[in-house]
């Protein structure tokens, strides 16, 4: 008969592996154990055997990293590895076992932005320019919460004494040396900048949120959330409420202007308009003749091309991209396939047993919206106890797709992606258990249950994992060139991290779970913008002269063209992404701290250009706000810009040839050499081909003519213009359109 001590301990270990089948939340522990007495474990190999009796048997997933993170033998006697809490509290009952704690946090990555960008805490870029201290971010947005612990004060000083805003709170003590100017506008409602939202809570907080440790949602993402401006100043200007009013819009933008702002941050944008009729294009003209930075989304209208908002030579345009962090979630089905998705909402208590999976798209071929769980076809469908299969789109949201699955009784969901939107996959603040899977992933699941007469699916979440290799790429959602109001200017000009961003939410906001948090993770270009809106602060705070033309170009020529696994960035279907999707690249902040030679633009040099676009004089006039009389005007290929786009014809417009003119900003001696990846069909000449620099701040111009090869093909093509140093890569996208 077995003894009791034999029970107690198969009992032990029995919980201990069913717990490791159940894990969703795993974080890295470190732990200390006794080697033990009877045994002499004389090499590695054995002691690293007697450390992987300690850990679970099974795991949730053999395609999960490595439990083991690292054995130590120098050190002390343990391990680090990934468990979860109910993993070590197995463990403490274990001969040998010592101690066990969570490892402490050195790097800064809950938003994890930061830490995807190289920005690191009290080296590099960030530390060379103060965290952006001294700088003002304006941000138009739904406004602020300004409790909230990512605006507090702690660590910032006072405001410049150039600021003149104003704090609207209807109460003491909602302004602080962090949080400078709150101000409302007249169609916002209810008389207070406080956030009735969440979008403008969140972006400010991305650009410039102050240290806020232990920031996650649900356990997820968890560490120090930080902005990437982390000491800039921010003032709000609430503008919207679910629309945007487009007077309130130009009014803070005017308004902002007079307070002394150096960044104006707005993820808002409309339909194509002239210039003379784009509202944020005027406004943002105003700002840059005033040295003020404006920094706006692209739009989520992607994959679709000419799809742009915000197309403004003197905006910043920002497009989408993705981080390698996942918040997963994995859907299993009968046949054993496994889909892994993300969710943000991972129930502790939600079994990992397989339960009827059912498709409404099949059930309902008559109803046109049944494929996206449309309330009238679950109406039809019996769901309660089941898993539903539904794709993203029509009359619902991702979030309210599983609302209305839960109240009609569904136990989960699988949600999947549209065509169009392919791999783009987004971690929601779901109300039941759900999977968010792509598009690929999703045409599996409906060939399971078109073949099979009793299909079954289980979600098993994962939490939150580390490492996609094709990070960063495009996000499905993100638009694309080329501008639809001016082709000859490349757009979008730059990617940034715009999907599952984890940011500051108001406290006084109920999330989607009906659970009241601090952060919440929400994706978009709206995300993006206010990434670059901080690079901007840190640069301007680096470097104070440097004109709104001039950072922006440092952003552009300094940027990645390739992901962690130093491929080719690719789009939402994982192949390699085209400029009209990328622009430049995706920013890469330090590089852009020193990007040797810069495209400077002054604000009449706009002049010529939008008299070239075919304005009438009092449509330019409205822009650049004098009398105009266009009697110059230039091609837009020929403003100073830091990229080209240029369409060529078979038999006219063949051979065009265009001046830029760069300003060395990195060593007083330096020496520059051009180099030339064509796009195909196009030839490209510089002369000269070489730049000698001999001071500081000293201009050179140079001329490129782009000309149509014989026999090449109507298209869209890629290629790169770089002059290179030593010590410095400066490198201009070129898109050049054959017809």
């Amino acid at each position: 008969m077995a003894s009791m001590s034999s029970i107690a301990l198969f009992f032990v270990l029995f919980l201990h592996s069913f717990l490791a089948i159940i894990a969703i939340d795993l974080e890295t522990y470190i732990v200390h154990v006794q080697k033990p007495e009877t045994q002499i474990l004389s090499d590695l190999e054995s002691l690293e055997g007697y450390y992987n009796t300690f850990l679970p048997a099974i795991t949730a997933n053999t395609n999960e990293e490595p439990r083991m993170v690292y054995s130590y033998h120098n050190v002390f006697t343990g391990f680090a590895a990934r468990l979860s809490s109910d993993e070590v509290k197995a463990l403490e009952e274990m001969e040998g076992f010592v101690s066990a704690r969570p490892q402490k946090v050195v790097s800064l990555h809950t938003t994890h932005s930061p830490d995807f960008l190289g920005l690191h805490q009290n080296f590099g870029f960030w530390k060379d320019s103060n965290y952006g201290r001294g700088t003002i971010i304006g941000v138009l947005d739904t406004g602020i919460a300004p409790d909230h612990p990512s605006f507090g004060d702690e660590g910032m000083p006072p405001p410049p004494a150039k600021w003149k805003g104003k704090c609207e709170f209807n109460f003491t003590g909602g302004c602080n040396n962090k949080l400078i100017g709150a101000r409302f506008f007249r169609s916002t409602g209810n008389g207070t900048p406080l956030d009735e939202d969440g979008h403008g809570t969140h972006t400010a907080s991305t650009a410039a949120g102050n240290f806020v440790k232990g920031a996650n949602v649900f356990g997820n993402a968890n560490g120090t959330a930080v902005g990437i401006a982390p000491l800039a100043h921010v003032a709000m200007y609430k503008v919207c409420l679910s629309l945007c009013s487009e007077s309130d819009i130009l009014a803070a933008m005017d308004v902002a202007i007079d307070d002394g702002v150096d960044i104006i941050s707005i993820s808002i944008g409309g339909f194509h308009s002239s210039f003379y009729e784009d509202g944020i294009a005027l406004g943002a003209f105003r700002a840059m003749e005033k040295g003020i930075f404006v920094s706006c989304s692209a739009g989520n209208s992607g994959p679709f091309n000419r799809t742009l908002s915000n197309e403004a030579p003197w905006i910043l345009t920002v497009g989408a991209s993705t981080m390698d962090r996942k918040i997963r979630a994995t859907a299993v089905l009968g046949d054993n396939q496994e889909f892994d998705g993300e969710s943000l909402f991972q129930p502790k208590d939600f079994p990992p047993t397989q339960l009827p999976l059912v498709y409404p798209g099949l059930l309902n071929a008559s109803d046109f919206n049944a494929s996206t769980c449309s309330s009238s076809s679950l109406n039809k469908t019996d769901i309660r106890g089941k898993i539903v299969l539904c794709m993203i789109g029509g009359g619902s949201s991702r979030i309210g797709k599983g609302r209305l699955i839960k109240d009609a009784g569904g136990a989960g969901m699988i949600l999947m992606n549209s065509q169009p939107r392919a791999n783009t996959t987004a971690a929601d603040a779901h109300v039941l258990p759900a999977a968010h899977i792509s598009y690929a992933d999703g045409q599996k699941t409906i060939n399971y249950i078109n073949k099979t007469s009793n299909p079954t699916a289980a979600i098993i979440f994962k939490g939150t994992i580390i490492g996609d290799i094709h990070a960063p790429a495009v996000a499905g959602f993100s638009s694309r060139g080329p501008s639809f109001v001016s082709p000859g200017i490349l757009k979008p000009d730059i990617i940034g991290p715009g999907v599952n961003i984890l940011a500051a939410w108001p406290i006084s906001v109920e999330n989607n779970t009906n659970t009241k948090s601090t952060f919440n993770i929400i994706s978009g270009t709206s995300m993006s913008c206010p990434h670059l809106s901080g690079v901007a602060a840190l640069l301007k705070s680096a470097h104070p002269d440097w004109s709104p033309a001039v950072i922006k170009s440092a952003i552009m020529t300094t940027a990645d063209l390739v992901n962690i696994e130093n491929k080719p960035i690719e789009d939402e279907r994982y192949l390699p992404a085209n400029v009209f999707a990328t622009g430049a690249g995706h920013v890469n902040p330090s590089k852009a701290n020193d990007p040797g030679l810069v495209y400077d633009i002054q604000p009449e040099d706009y002049t010529p250009y939008l008299c070239g676009l075919n304005y009438k004089n009092q449509q330019v006039g409205t822009i650049v706000q004098r009398r105009v009389n266009c009697t110059e005007t230039i091609a837009e290929a020929q403003l100073n810009y830091p990229s080209f786009a240029i369409r060529l014809g078979t038999s006219t417009s063949t051979e065009q040839t265009y001046t830029r003119t760069v300003t060395n900003v990195g060593e007083a001696n330096e020496f520059y050499m051009v180099e030339i990846i064509p796009p195909p069909g196009v030839a490209v000449i510089v002369e000269p081909p070489v730049l000698n620099f001999s001071e500081l701040n000293q201009k050179l111009t140079y001329q490129v003519t782009f000309s149509r090869l014989p026999n090449s093909i109507n298209g869209t093509f890629q290629g790169f213009l770089i002059w290179s140093s030593a010590q410095h890569f400066v490198r201009s996208p070129i898109a050049a359109t054959l017809i």
